[in-house]
């Protein structure tokens, strides 16, 4: 049986829906927050800052700092929490990941709650128990805050770029392949799988796959899935039942590739690879990154073949006592004959 080495914290607050930007300051007045301390991404959207601004001004909530957040990096948050005023009350992440990861560290070192306000869906990071940040160059997952609220305006995340949502979606049906990873481990090194977080993130993906259309309605079914996904790794106390082979993939790349692409569009076409590999869930993969245009995404702007192939011999030493599937043999040959003749990739990949 797993043992949790951390008290169980999931956010009490949960707003998914249009206009919830407006309503950031009642919320935050209800929770008893009246001096709040603002991480933003550089170059959002102005009147998306006035509007969350001015629901603060209308409750009579205190800005008493605001921050711009332009990395992801462990030298930029520890930086900005030195900088949290006396008094703070509360820590607020507001735009892309970038900022809700920092913003979620700096609270975590504060020991301050965290209302995470994420702009578009690119990943599940909004709502998860750890910062993807790097330290001295080097991409690094630490422990942060699990946010105390999440508060997704579905209208302003509706209008994000479609790279942002083709992320989400790719990072969303990761969690096929994480939990057969997971399985995997669990027969192959007695790899402890809590049920009930495997269950909730399998679940979480059949929510979305049921409805993936970009719609209100989808970016709620998104949100609500991504967010669940984040809950099942602080139940289960590590990031199995949403990261697995597919991940590992996506950090080889980000190591080696010359050019690398957004997490959630790396991390989605090596969840259908990783599917072929595992024998498994290639069909529910599939039809979900058909349905939300996925795959136009990727063609409009080919990846590396030979990329690809580094990072399937890289992928399995870059994390130690994680047992995938790319740890159960030499999978570069199957994935090469996967890459030159799967007729889903067709246009995904370059020579």
């Amino acid at each position: 049986m797993p043992s949790r080495t951390h008290p169980l914290h999931i956010p009490a607050l949960v707003r998914i829906k249009p206009g919830a930007l407006d309503r950031t300051g009642v919320y935050l007045a209800r929770a008893g927050h009246r001096r709040v301390v603002l991480l933003v991404s550089t170059g959002l959207q102005p009147a998306l800052a006035q509007r969350l601004e001015a629901s603060l001004a209308r409750e009579g909530i205190s800005l008493i700092a605001r921050e711009e957040v332009d990395e992801a990096s462990f030298e930029q948050a520890t930086a900005l929490f030195a900088r949290v005023p006396g008094g703070c009350e509360a820590i607020i992440g507001f735009g892309g990941g970038r900022a809700l990861d920092v913003a979620k560290y700096v609270a975590f070192l504060a020991g301050l709650p965290y209302l995470a306000v994420p702009t578009s869906l690119s990943n599940d990071g909004f709502c998860s128990p750890q910062s993807s940040l790097t330290q001295g160059g080097r991409r690094r997952s630490l422990r942060a805050a699990m946010p105390s609220g999440v508060v997704v305006d579905t209208d302003v995340c509706l209008r994000a770029p479609d790279p942002l949502w083709w992320s989400g979606v790719g990072d969303l049906v990761a969690k096929v392949t994480a939990i057969a990873d997971w399985k995997l481990a669990f027969h192959a090194r007695g790899t402890p799988v809590n049920d009930f977080a495997a269950l909730l993130s399998d679940a979480t993906v059949f929510q979305f796959m049921a409805r993936p259309v970009r719609d209100l309605e989808g970016v709620r079914l998104l949100a609500t899935s991504l967010m669940l996904n984040g809950i099942a790794m602080e139940v289960s106390g590590s990031s199995r039942p949403a990261s697995g082979s597919e991940h590992l993939l996506s950090h080889a790349l980000d190591t080696l590739a010359s050019r690398p692409r957004p997490h959630g569009l790396q991390v989605g076409v090596a969840t259908y690879v990783v599917s072929r590999l595992q024998g498994q869930g290639t069909e529910r993969v599939a039809s979900v990154l058909e349905a939300t245009g996925f795959w136009r995404g990727i063609t409009a702007d080919p990846l590396s073949r030979r990329e690809w192939l580094e990072a399937v011999r890289l992928a399995p030493t870059l994390k130690e006592d994680f047992y995938t599937v790319l740890s159960s043999r030499d999978c570069t040959p199957e994935v090469e004959d996967v890459l030159r003749t799967d007729p889903q990739l067709r246009g995904c990949f370059v020579d």
